[in-house]
């Protein structure tokens, strides 16, 4: 027996439930969930945020780049073109976002989330590549240091550069954790990594200005290691996505919300994992044999609709009931198991 309908109307199966679930997760009465519960479109704010990072850091590349005409440098013109990169790291977002709102279809039967997870890999490819360029050009112009001219300007433009990026990175984390999106987090990471970068060109300009060249390189190479920090944090994180990793807490919370709806003897097998930036839950509640299947089916509606609010993201819930103590409920398919 299964459930994916969300049933407002909590029957007679689930009475005090909602009481006992307050005093568990702390909510205020049985439907107030209003501070943990998903937004009513997580894709559309997950577009909105890769509008606002693509606007954000277009405009700091664009004020970078007059500078970069102005003061003719090669590292500020690196920089600007770096910031010009991880501005256009929006667009596979924006698409994955777009993908994932569009309906189930007779191919796609879960839809496109996973779009989100591609796009992740994408961002992870261009914090490595990042951290690559660093090191190149940090070694290069230990080999062969450079002068820079107009050093006012550069530090100005370097500035410029990790206050824009650091702006849109704390904001793509933000909107990234609210809609729990790993892909969006990965990319608020990498508009972390360009921040320290211009912070890098900030550091060859004071280095300039007191006549030791060394210091872009050096500073260069100490960005680069931080890059990988980052590299690894956000590799782990999407990674972990794609092989359908998920925290074990949320394993548990999900045993205890469903054990805790009245009729249920028992949870087992339960199956998470997420797509894109939604959870599909799958598990198996043992009830009384005796009982009906429309009691069985308020059961598992009950399940459904608890585990929806119990987690500030969006919840799809498969239940399965099961006859408790009947050993042989599963005899037509155990020859089939391990």
């Amino acid at each position: 027996m299964s459930d994916h309908d969300h049933d407002h109307e909590v029957r007679s199966g689930a009475k005090g439930l909602a009481d006992r679930l307050r005093r568990v997760w702390g909510h205020s009465d049985g439907h107030d969930h209003a501070h943990v519960a998903p937004l009513a479109d997580t894709g559309a704010a997950g577009v909105r945020a890769s509008k606002v990072s693509l606007a954000g850091l277009g405009a700091t590349a664009a004020l970078q780049a007059v500078l970069v005409a102005v003061t003719g440098s090669v590292a500020l013109l690196s920089d600007t073109l770096h910031n010009l990169t991880d501005a256009l790291t929006a667009i596979p977002l924006w698409i994955a976002f777009a993908l994932g709102r569009r309906s189930n279809s007779r191919k796609f039967t879960f839809g496109l989330g996973r779009a989100e997870d591609l796009a992740g890999l994408i961002i992870v490819v261009a914090i490595a590549v990042s951290a690559g360029g660093v090191a190149w050009e940090s070694v290069r112009r230990l080999l062969d240091p450079r002068s820079l001219d107009h050093i006012p300007w550069v530090i100005a433009a370097g500035l410029i550069g990790a206050a824009g990026n650091e702006l849109v990175a704390q904001y793509r984390i933000r909107v990234g954790r609210r809609i729990s999106s790993e892909a969006l987090i990965a990319d608020g990471h990498h508009a972390r990594t360009d921040a320290l970068t211009s912070l890098a060109v900030v550091a060859a300009g004071v280095g300039a200005a007191l006549g030791a060249d060394w210091v872009d390189p050096a500073a260069g190479l100490v960005v680069a290691g931080a890059i990988l920090v980052l590299l690894r944090h956000a590799g782990t994180r999407v990674f972990g996505r794609i092989l359908d990793a998920v925290d074990p807490e949320l394993v548990d919370r999900t045993e205890q919300v469903a054990g805790s709806v009245d009729g249920v003897v028992s949870v087992s097998e339960v199956r998470m994992r997420w797509h894109g930036h939604r959870m599909f839950v799958t598990l198996v509640a043992a009830v009384d044999p005796d009982i009906t299947v429309r009691q069985g089916h308020e059961i598992a509606q009950t399940i459904t609709h608890d585990l929806i609010h119990a987690f500030p993201f969006t919840v799809d819930a498969l239940v399965h009931i099961d006859p408790s103590g009947d050993l042989a409920a599963h005899e037509v398919t155990a020859h089939h198991g391990p």
